[in-house]
């Protein structure tokens, strides 16, 4: 990698880092790796972000056009192909030309009719929940090489930052209003059978425990009725 190219990767990922950093959407954040991985590696010609959830449902998420959905729904419907081994196994998995591949017969087949030859995918986030991968497509084949894997890696890091940071955000959201929800039921109970706090609450365990209930549920049933 050049010294103007290490210079122009540096800039560009201190841009992206405030991206992350600041409060925006997943959407908008994967948006910007896709278009800068497009803008930094040579030869790609699209790019996008593949998540796949329980039960095999997936989403095209950032994509620079509307090929690499086309591609994710020919992964999804042969269930093989890089972007699905990148999500859910590999690291990086690269492919050079789709017409001589062998480890995906059905998958590269349809994306070489589509006239994409090369491929270089990046595991982005792997939970119990949600799998991803970065998506880079080329219509030549052997269009990348080993700085296109590092500069691809480096923007797939900023990519599972984003998602990262979201599940975060959505986890804290929802804790938060767990505990408000349990607090507004516990006032309630103080409330109607005139009892503290604390005797509130071991009312509420009480009954989820007897009723193998989780405590939220057995707080919404509380505030549902508490007119009755």
């Amino acid at each position: 990698m050049t010294h103007a190219n290490q210079y122009e990767l540096a800039h560009r990922m201190a841009e992206l880092a405030r991206t992350v950093a600041a409060p925006r959407s997943v959407d908008e954040v994967l948006a910007e790796v896709s278009a800068e991985a497009k803008n930094l590696i040579p030869g790609v010609d699209a790019a996008g972000v593949l998540l796949i959830g329980k039960g095999g449902r997936f989403q095209s998420v950032g994509v620079t056009s509307d090929l690499p959905h086309r591609l994710d729904q020919l992964q999804m419907k042969y269930h093989e192909g890089p972007c699905v081994e990148a999500a859910l196994d590999d690291l990086i998995v690269r492919t050079d030309d789709f017409r001589t591949e062998r480890r995906w017969p059905m998958y590269s087949a349809a994306a070489a009719e589509l006239g994409v030859l090369s491929a270089l995918s990046f595991k982005l986030y792997t939970s119990s929940q949600t799998a991803g991968a970065l998506n880079l497509f080329a219509l030549q084949p052997n269009a990348f090489d080993a700085e296109a894997e590092t500069i691809g890696a480096v923007l797939a890091a900023h990519g599972a930052a984003a998602i990262m940071a979201s599940r975060q955000t959505e986890q804290l959201e929802s804790a938060l209003s767990t505990r408000d929800r349990i607090g507004q039921a516990k006032g309630i109970i103080m409330e109607r059978y005139n009892i503290d706090d604390v005797a509130a609450f071991d009312m509420l365990r009480r009954l989820s425990q007897d009723s193998n209930t989780k405590l939220i549920e057995i707080a919404e049933r509380v505030i549902e009725t508490r007119g009755e």
